[in-house]
């Protein structure tokens, strides 16, 4: 039973470590491409959109982050 215990534990483990290393590298490349990308336009950044950038990148963090 206590074998059992360790098992589940160790496995818990790895799918928590996997699934922030996926976070990460998903992050990682989500902020690569956007610097891969010039922008439409080279005029001041509007706030908004730069609200919804943020808010976008926080979101595909918190969604990458659910469990496997």
């Amino acid at each position: 039973m206590e074998s059992n215990l360790l098992k589940n534990a160790d496995a818990d483990e790895m799918n928590q470590y996997f699934s922030e290393y996926v976070a990460n590298l998903q992050l990682h490349m989500t902020l690569q491409a956007r610097n891969l990308v010039p922008p439409l336009k080279q005029t001041l950044v509007d706030s908004r959109q730069q609200l919804l950038h943020q808010t976008q990148a926080h979101f595909e963090k918190l969604v990458s982050r659910q469990g496997l």
